[in-house]
């Protein structure tokens, strides 16, 4: 398996066609080596247009998989982590997107529901270099208050709607990216927090994701 000519031909059949055009997050695509996160028998169809299912899940009834790599790579293009700044992801999966987050990040807190996902990650994490990333096994449905506020927040998975309590932990300027609304069809959406009150928000593109595994609760409308 050609794990380079794999990752070239997703970029530039997958990814870049689905408007990915800042060359700092193809280029980052290129350094955080997607293979070497998901399941050790799926990494021969590592970089296809698929979301791949993650091995390890103790949650019955609850499938989790890596999301498509274009959506992840629209994702980080759409928050644009910067070196001063701190992260919170909430569904951490493979620790795959905390990875890429992290690159550019100060210091990612990624929170996973699933404690054989998150001890996985965690190691994953470590064993390619990632050093400020900090795993948190909790229920993140409401987000993590312990570190807030934060200046870029990412779910890694859908809701119905968005908990007012994200939007709490948003420093002013900063971004939130998440997927709402409901099968069949979501939209990806970009919030940033404009002042202590307001919001704005940008609908990325449609799309559909599995479910945030965890409770959800009241939410916030605009």
């Amino acid at each position: 398996m050609n794990y380079e000519q794999a990752r070239f031909n997703m970029i530039e059949q997958q990814i870049r066609p689905w408007d990915v055009l800042d060359q700092d997050v193809l280029e980052l695509l290129k350094v955080v080596k997607r293979e070497n996160f998901v399941p050790a028998a799926l990494r021969d169809i590592a970089f296809t247009d698929v979301e791949l299912p993650l091995s390890g899940a103790a949650i019955a009834n609850k499938s989790q998989h890596m999301m498509f790599p274009r959506v992840e790579a629209r994702i980080l293009q759409a928050l644009a982590p910067k070196k001063n700044e701190n992260v919170l992801e909430i569904g951490t999966g493979s620790g795959y997107m905390a990875a890429l987050l992290a690159y550019n990040a100060h210091h990612v807190t990624t929170v996973e529901f699933d404690a054989n996902l998150a001890q996985a990650a965690q190691q994953t994490l470590r064993a390619n270099g990632v050093t400020n990333v900090e795993v948190v096994n909790a229920d993140g449905a409401q987000g993590w208050s312990a570190a807030a506020p934060y200046d870029v927040i990412a779910i890694s998975g859908a809701l119905a709607e968005l908990p007012q309590a994200f939007l709490n932990q948003l420093k002013v300027g900063g971004r939130l990216a998440a997927f709402v609304g409901g099968i069949p069809v979501m939209e990806a959406v970009l919030i940033t927090r404009v002042s202590e009150t307001e919001y704005r928000r940008e609908n990325l593109f449609e799309t559909q994701v599995a479910y945030l595994v965890a409770p959800q609760p009241s939410s916030f409308k605009f």
